[in-house]
């Protein structure tokens, strides 16, 4: 055979080699968990905007703090959110509509002290539908913020949709990338009573598809599956006679 056939030969066969090589590598990594969806999007790295955080969903370390927190109006929240939050409040004064932030940011262990505190005021069932645990909170994010009106009217709670600031909001915070993370009627999804005072930054693009089409975070993520009605009961292989 030919010097240069030998030379072509082996070099095939260091290819295979080398491709083999990397197949078996690849089969005896570990497989880790899925966090990008089929668009691309990441619902589960805290570094996403996207994540989904809920009982369910706990953060990977329950004591995560994101790293660029920023103070906007007494309440902290990661910059880009911040930035938001501060043109959306900016504008809406502008309407002549006041939103000031409640809450933002929260650690660890004061989402386990106000958790702690509802579950002995209320129970442990209507802190569990109010409160999340630690690891289990968006606030924890730094992508979640409670709003409130200038007055204080019907702050954290359900009438706060029919204030001026929640009215606004409801209708305008998603040009600025938040959605009110827990609607009315939702609860069965989102795990929690409806919040129109909690909101979740998520990015002018998701917010704008999700507040369009009425759903939920986990559903724009792909994370719900509505529960299947139950099955006809079978009927008997003959029926009885009369």
């Amino acid at each position: 055979m030919p010097r240069q056939h030998i030379t072509a030969h082996i070099a095939i066969l260091g290819c295979v080699c080398l491709g083999l090589q990397a197949y078996l590598f690849h089969l005896d990594q570990p497989v880790s968990a899925e966090t990008t969806h089929a668009s691309g999007q990441d619902f589960s790295s805290p570094a996403s905007v996207l994540v989904v955080v809920n009982k369910e969903r706990p953060l990977l370390d329950p004591a995560y703090a994101p790293g660029d927190l920023a103070d906007v109006g007494g309440v902290a929240l990661r910059r880009e959110a911040s930035d938001a939050f501060v043109r959306m409040t900016a504008d809406a004064a502008g309407a002549g509509v006041t939103i000031t932030g409640v809450s933002g940011f929260r650690t660890a262990e004061a989402q386990a002290a106000l958790h702690a505190d509802y579950a002995g005021r209320y129970g442990s069932d209507v802190a569990e539908s109010i409160s999340a645990l630690p690891g289990q909170s968006e606030h924890q994010t730094g992508l979640a913020v409670d709003i409130g009106a200038a007055d204080g009217a019907c702050s954290l709670q359900a009438c706060f949709e029919g204030t001026g600031a929640g009215a606004w909001a409801a209708s305008n915070a998603r040009r600025y990338g938040f959605i009110v993370r827990y609607p009315a009627g939702a609860e069965q999804i989102t795990g929690y009573a409806y919040e129109p005072w909690h909101l979740r930054y998520v990015g002018p693009a998701a917010a704008g598809k999700i507040h369009d089409a009425g759903i939920t975070l986990e559903q724009y993520a792909g994370l719900y599956e509505p529960p299947k009605p139950p099955s006809p009961p079978s009927k008997p292989a003959h029926e009885p006679l009369p």
